[in-house]
């Protein structure tokens, strides 16, 4: 961890580089010259800057976007933040000084405590195998926590782990900045370089409130029918938890868990096989299974353009069962959590996942995961998916190279089977609120869920 405080200062010039001209200098398109405004007739006037350790190098691109983003003089006594309060799920916070901050912040914006501007954006970043958050310190100060999940990838210098960046109009801050970061890192794409898919302009029902578990075809064609009587066809049908083979390490391979499971008690489950459970392979009307339930949905309501399945990032909650046939081999992890998500608030998932480990399917062989499942969706019908429970990879990554490695492999694979099997967009994220999701998952995914559960008996339910 690298401390960094805020230090005052009385002048009010700026840095003469604009963040148009940063960006032409990462991509090559203009030298790099950096020059600063006249000197404050104030010996005394220092900058606004954060104090990294001795440790802390900084390369000569890199120094240009620190000094570009150095409003000089200022006072800043408003603090606007988004930092994980679960292992899932970000939400927004506010302070005046670094010790209100929250532990596994994801931004920080300052703001001036006179005129409102300029905004400072503080961004942790990614470094090679390291990512970064924020986190609160003593009096005016924070810690920036740089982690790799994995005792085997460890350093002490980084040259890039946190980038700054300041404004006038805090709704462009965000955009310039990922602008410049998706140049440096060139791990993602922004929005404007990607096509959402065709449901983001239509009525979608999920079927997760109405069944949970227990999803079965006749229920949905039930449910889309009230629906459209009512006056509110959908377009978008999407078939949550509960339409999966998965059992219990327990249970013979050739016996489902699924009737045995109830809400909330699924997670030490493992995925069994690619294939749809005896729900709707039961289905029939001429045709049988899951193909002939989608092509009656698709048939019989003419709003509803697609069909969406839900699935986890790693198969199901708990994984992969390892040494069942058909399946790629997986291995049980025991998570472990980091200090800062020892710090969020509790979660039921985390604690069942936690006590039953999760069948991991090997990252040099994870794609066989993804093709296997994604194939045989698109054979039937399926039109997308919901990948859910995507940050699991950075509780068990100790002997994967780390939390960022483990999910460029996974990442790699995801984004290669969506291009194959689903318009390189169907797809949806969900519980993904975390800069290693944002700055390597979302060369494909357009779409997310954006928040947690409404827990109507948590009396902080309505904001979280």
């Amino acid at each position: 961890m690298t401390p960094g405080k805020f230090t005052e200062a009385s002048s009010k010039q700026t840095s003469s580089i604009t963040w148009q001209y940063v960006y032409d200098v990462l991509t090559n398109n203009s030298p790099l010259q950096i020059e600063r405004g006249k000197q404050s007739r104030n010996s005394k006037a220092k900058p606004w800057i954060i104090n990294f350790s001795s440790s802390t190098m900084i390369s000569l691109k890199w120094a240009a976007l620190l000094i570009m983003s150095m409003y000089e003089g200022w006072c800043f006594s408003h603090v606007m933040s988004i930092f994980r309060f679960k292992v899932w799920w970000t939400t927004h916070w506010v302070g005046s000084n670094g010790r209100d901050l929250e532990n596994e912040t994801q931004m920080v914006i300052l703001e001036s405590s006179d005129l409102g501007r300029p905004y400072v954006l503080l961004l942790p970043l990614l470094e090679g195998p390291f990512r970064a958050s924020i986190q609160p310190s003593y009096d005016d100060n924070f810690d920036l926590c740089v982690e790799s999940g994995s005792s085997k990838a460890f350093g002490d210098s980084f040259i890039g782990v946190m980038y700054m960046h300041a404004g006038e109009d805090p709704f462009r801050l965000v955009k310039e900045a990922m602008k410049l970061v998706r140049v440096h890192l060139g791990t993602f794409k922004l929005l404007e370089e990607r096509t959402p898919p065709g449901i983001v302009d239509k009525f979608g029902w999920c079927a997760w409130d109405a069944f949970y578990l227990s999803v079965h075809p006749q229920g949905v064609l039930e449910g889309v029918k009230g629906l459209v009587d009512g006056g509110c066809p959908p377009g978008l049908v999407l078939l949550d938890d509960g339409w999966q083979s998965i059992g219990h390490d327990s249970d013979p391979i050739t016996q489902e868990g699924m009737n045995q499971a109830v809400a909330g008690e699924q997670m030490p489950c493992r995925l069994l096989k690619f294939q749809e459970n005896y729900k709707f392979i039961d289905y029939c009307d001429n045709l049988k299974g899951m193909g002939a339930f989608v092509r009656d949905l698709k048939g019989e309501f003419k709003s509803v353009d697609s069909v969406y399945v839900w699935h986890a990032l790693c198969g199901y909650w708990g994984g992969v069962r390892p040494s069942v046939p058909g399946l790629p081999e997986s291995v049980v992890v025991e998570p472990k959590l980091s200090l800062g998500l020892k710090l969020t608030m509790e979660d039921l998932a985390v604690d069942k996942i936690v006590d039953t480990g999760v069948g991991l399917v090997l990252p040099e062989i994870v794609d066989q995961m993804y093709e296997g499942l994604h194939s045989h969706l698109e054979a039937v019908g399926i039109d997308g998916v919901k990948v859910d429970v995507i940050h699991l990879l950075e509780m068990v990554c100790e002997n994967y190279g780390g939390r960022v490695e483990l999910a460029k492999a996974y990442y790699k694979a995801l984004t290669a089977s969506v291009k194959k099997h689903f318009n390189g967009n169907g797809v949806i994220a969900s519980r993904e609120h975390c800069n290693d999701f944002m700055f390597l998952g979302t060369e494909a995914i357009c779409l997310g869920r954006v928040g947690d559960d409404f827990w109507c008996t948590d009396s902080s339910g309505d904001w979280l």
